[in-house]
């Protein structure tokens, strides 16, 4: 992995009552309160949860207030700044963009954050992680996994089949966040797994769950 990139894991239900009192919603800028108040119930939460996570760790990593960070998300189509609460997230601190690359996944109550300070020019980062269980279903091979992947799957099944989904799963969602095309390229032609810029994460690595798959990209 690369020198300086800091990994970490927060379980979320230790801050589902706090959402009552709301002081993780206080830590949202106006585009991202705006998001959130479209959302149901449950989604918004998850939502705020996660954003005052990432704005937390920025904050650490950088050693400044939380309070006083900015968000500034960089979409490839749609650009860049305040106003913006989708895309590769980002912070400025009194006008100035923090030299921080940083990236978030969901899943469950669990969420990965990953940051990388100081970055080299042009770098980007995208991380994911994933619960087995949750592609337990038929015809996920036939929309997510493309060319020898389908063939690396066929011999398996029970846990291992749903563990090497994963891991597969990740790793493009990983680098899909470097790319900045999400889920709108078709994943079946995101070709993953000798793609030596994509690192697999072991649970001493993130603080997931074992039985969780993650993995990180840098390019």
């Amino acid at each position: 992995m690369e020198s300086g990139l800091v990994l970490q894991a927060e379980d979320t239900r230790g801050h589902q009552e706090g959402i009552k009192d709301f002081p993780d919603a206080l830590l949202l800028d106006p585009a991202e309160a705006s998001r959130a108040a479209a959302m149901e119930p449950l989604a918004r939460t998850r939502f705020i949860l996660g954003r005052a996570a990432l704005r937390r760790f920025a904050a650490e990593l950088m050693d400044l207030p939380p309070g006083e960070l900015e968000a500034s998300y960089s979409c490839p189509r749609c650009g860049s700044g305040l106003a913006l609460s989708h895309g590769r997230p980002g912070y400025t601190f009194r006008g100035e963009r923090l030299p921080l690359l940083l990236s978030m996944a969901r899943t469950r109550h669990w969420v990965l954050l990953a940051g990388l300070p100081s970055p080299g020019t042009g770098m980007r980062l995208g991380v994911d992680a994933e619960d087995p269980a949750r592609l337990d279903f038929d015809g996920f091979d036939g929309v997510a996994l493309g060319g020898d992947e389908l063939l690396t799957v066929a011999s398996l099944t029970g846990p291992a089949l749903l563990r090497e989904r994963a891991r597969l799963w990740v790793r493009k969602e990983a680098w899909l966040k470097v790319t900045g095309d999400g889920l709108r390229t078709d994943p079946r032609t995101v070709q993953v797994r000798n793609r030596p810029e994509i690192a697999d994460l072991a649970s001493s690595d993130t603080g997931l769950p074992a039985r969780f798959a993650a993995a990180v990209a840098l390019g």
